[in-house]
């Protein structure tokens, strides 16, 4: 009996090491599609890590935002891995607050596309591993653009695009012209907005950091917009980002969609989408130039230094941004479903070539996007829908609350520009940029 007991007590020891062992490993997401299957599929990771288990934090696109900023500016450590985008990876990666990451030769770093690699980068460290990466695109409903007569081919004006949507729009029958976002945010409306008025001939700010919100260009951009969206756009748009426009475009309400490359994969599934086999895609509208016309963006993994758990982090990201981590997705859920826009390999892969009609389209857009020329006239930042500076996440999120009011009718467009920029003005001044 005292061998038993004995036995038994060292086994209930072993088991409590083994127990007080297991590192939880907090992740903070985001609640879209390719985060929520990732959330599901961790199951795998934890069965070839048994001491690791993972603890997810899913959150709104804003709100996840508003908590890993708080979290990683406070040094709180809340979270050991952050989902972080091209915007926050080189500020954060500047001010120390982000672990350099360090993929060992398995995980392939040189099979990142070069532009959301740099993206992620300071100089030739990298500071974030891109989840899925994307630009932004036309897709549009082919069989009504067709039954109109009509064609939309890659780089089309943005007067075609007003042209097609007024032909297309059938509110009476549950069809809208065009959707956009009007959410505000500056990853949400701003981001899209952004890149109209690139295309416009706008800028943020001019050589001497002085914002350009009340110039003519950005009168035309943003004039045009909320035209587009009262005459052609659903009802509810200052309500809309890219969550809800998805549901609407599966639920076959949108015409014509300029948004999200990632989207594609979503909209062509037929598990998702009511009109998966009647979508077609094209490259982004043109008003003045072309400059800035398609967003760069990468949802990205980091490890803020507040984390207790870098090298389990670490692990992690590498995981699940591994190529093998994409052929899990392949394997689950199929090539149609798996993220994209990070891996060279995955658009020469012929079984992903064979589902995702939206391949070709998806790798132009973001090829030819440029964070460091996305203006027509010469700007200080870098970035296309964003200006990589930290005032700029007040300023654009100041500056998409005036123009969904405007989209709303509650201020002229004029005004609401006009207010946007007193607020970038008292920003810049605050930083000290100019007096």
């Amino acid at each position: 009996m005292k061998l038993i007991a004995t036995s038994a007590l060292c086994l209930g020891i072993f088991a409590a090491t083994n127990v007080s062992a297991a590192t939880d490993l907090v992740v903070a997401t985001v609640n879209n599609g390719h985060m929520i299957e990732m959330a599901k599929l961790g199951k795998f990771f934890e069965k070839d890590n048994p001491d690791i288990k993972l603890k997810w934090v899913t959150l709104e696109e804003a709100v996840l935002r508003q908590r890993v900023t708080t979290d990683i500016a406070t040094g709180s450590g809340q979270f050991d891995v952050m989902t972080i985008g091209m915007y926050e990876a080189p500020i954060w990666g500047k001010k120390d607050w982000l672990i350099p990451l360090k993929p060992d030769a398995a995980y392939d770093v040189d099979d990142l596309l070069p532009s959301i690699r740099a993206g992620l980068s300071v100089g030739k460290t990298l500071y974030a591993a891109p989840f899925y990466g994307e630009s932004s695109m036309i897709m549009y409903r082919s069989d009504l653009v067709k039954k109109a007569g009509m064609t939309i081919e890659d780089r089309p004006t943005w007067e075609h695009i007003r042209d097609v949507a007024a032909k297309i729009n059938d509110p009476a029958n549950g069809v809208y012209g065009i959707c956009l976002r009007g959410k505000p945010g500056w990853g949400d409306n701003m981001a899209f907005i952004t890149t109209m008025a690139n295309s416009f001939g706008a800028q943020w700010f001019d050589m001497k950091w002085k914002p350009q919100l009340t110039s003519q260009p950005w009168k035309n951009a943003v004039n045009f917009y909320v035209d587009l969206l009262k005459n052609y756009g659903p009802p509810g748009s200052s309500s809309n980002s890219f969550n809800e426009i998805l549901a609407l475009f599966n639920q076959g309400k949108c015409g014509i969609w300029i948004d999200a490359t990632i989207a594609a994969s979503f909209i062509t599934d037929p598990k998702q989408s009511k009109v998966a086999d009647k979508v077609a895609f094209a490259q982004s509208p043109v008003a003045v130039t072309d400059r800035g016309a398609n967003w760069l963006w990468a949802w990205a993994l980091a490890i803020p230094k507040s984390s207790k758990h870098t090298e389990a982090a670490q692990k992690f990201i590498n995981w699940a941004t591994s190529k093998e981590y994409i052929a899990l997705v392949a394997k689950e859920t199929g090539w149609n479903n798996v993220p994209t826009g990070t891996r060279k390999s995955t658009y020469a892969n012929p079984e992903f070539l064979k589902v995702a009609k939206f391949a070709a389209a998806e790798q132009k857009a973001i090829y030819s996007a440029d964070p460091n020329n996305s203006t027509l006239p010469k700007s200080p930042y870098v970035g296309v829908q964003f200006a990589a500076i930290p005032e700029f996440q007040a300023i654009g999120a100041a500056t998409g609350q005036q123009l969904s009011a405007a989209l709303l009718g509650k201020e002229t467009v004029d005004k609401a520009l006009e207010i946007s920029q007193q607020a970038a003005d008292r920003e810049m001044r605050k930083s000290g940029y100019y007096k």
